[in-house]
């Protein structure tokens, strides 16, 4: 253990990543593709059922380490990714969406007797979609951003009415942004000036100042915006992701052992570089950092290399690390 591959900003550790969690560089982006609980590789659970307090340390660590610009893929099953989400959620990773990796009918063939599993073919896996949460202090309690932003408001003394003047609108202030219900929207860092900037200006004078975390000045727009996370869609792309398993050129051929098993593919569930291009994408702009925690084959870090983005890895199984490195060295 403890050697490592690098390529630029790109680095893959032989090691595990519990031990190097300290000190890799703040992620604005995990990509997590561990234990399934099926039994699929050495190490991993045999059912889902210890796959909560398996992660639980490691999420534990994400949760110190991140920031609210974090963005976290999780990829499991449906029902490993059902009992570690009580975890994630209590350790402050916010939920936002389940996209669905359709392999197609082609992952059927010979992989199901309907018969005696008694059930549809499975032809997908999951990646849950979640971010760093934002958390404030209100009254000695945690408060979330749309609470905190009510509060600040109320304690001000001024109407709700007040945040359209605020922001120039009719009505969407106070109807978005501090909205006490789900269509609560986030202020853009201008908005959220205009509306810091009204109330210290026009809020109760004893209170000053309002949206304030240290209480000596009230949050700029761009520490405002460094509490959300980046996130860019392309229109037309939706939660359910169509592509078939890999294979061709891209899949990593080689063979793996463990114990008296002999594997008859290096990777059982390689995921397309396609979807870890668009994930990454999506949540990070050039210079960020990227983690993958298990890296296994390390798709992140071809197509973080090409993004340039700064990125590390961990991987304890020999054939899956030297295969990553190789993988690396050739993009």
């Amino acid at each position: 253990m403890g050697e490592v591959f690098k390529r630029g900003e790109v680095a893959i550790h032989f090691s595990r990543a519990e031990h190097l969690y300290a000190a890799w560089p703040v992620p604005t982006c995990i990509i997590s593709d561990g234990p399934y609980g099926v039994s699929g590789f050495p190490g991993d659970e045999r059912t889902a059922r210890n796959l909560a307090e398996w992660y639980r340390p490691h999420v534990q660590m994400w949760s110190v380490r991140a920031s609210p610009v974090t963005t976290l893929w999780f990829w499991n099953t449906e029902v490993g990714w059902a009992n570690v989400h009580p975890v994630l959620a209590s350790l402050g990773w916010e939920y936002r969406c389940c996209n669905v990796w359709d392999k197609g009918m082609s992952h059927v063939a010979g992989n199901a007797n309907t018969q005696t599993l008694r059930k549809f073919p499975v032809v997908t896996e999951v990646c849950a979609h979640y971010v760093r949460r934002a958390e404030f202090r209100v009254d000695g309690r945690v408060a979330t951003m749309q609470e905190w932003l009510r509060h600040e408001w109320r304690r001000s003394g001024l109407p709700f009415h007040a945040a359209n003047e605020a922001c120039g609108v009719q009505n969407a202030a106070t109807r978005k942004y501090l909205s006490a219900d789900h269509l609560w929207y986030y202020p853009p860092p201008e908005a959220f000036t205009r509306m810091a900037d009204h109330a210290n200006e026009r809020g109760r004078p004893a209170g000053r100042p309002y949206f304030s975390v240290d209480g000596e000045r009230p949050i700029t727009s761009r520490e405002w915006e460094r509490m959300r996370a980046k996130f860019d869609c392309k229109v037309g792309v939706t939660n359910v992701w169509r592509e078939p398993q890999v294979a061709g050129g891209e899949r990593v051929k080689g063979e793996r052992r463990a114990m008296r098993y002999k594997f008859r593919s290096l990777h059982g569930s390689q995921k397309p570089l396609v979807f870890i291009d668009m994930t990454v994408r999506a949540c990070t702009d050039p210079g960020d950092v990227v983690w993958e925690p298990f890296g296994g084959l390390c798709p992140g870090a071809v197509v973080c290399h090409h993004l340039k983005r700064g990125y590390v890895a961990a991987e304890i199984i020999p054939e899956f690390y030297q295969a990553a490195a190789h993988r690396l060295a050739l993009a």
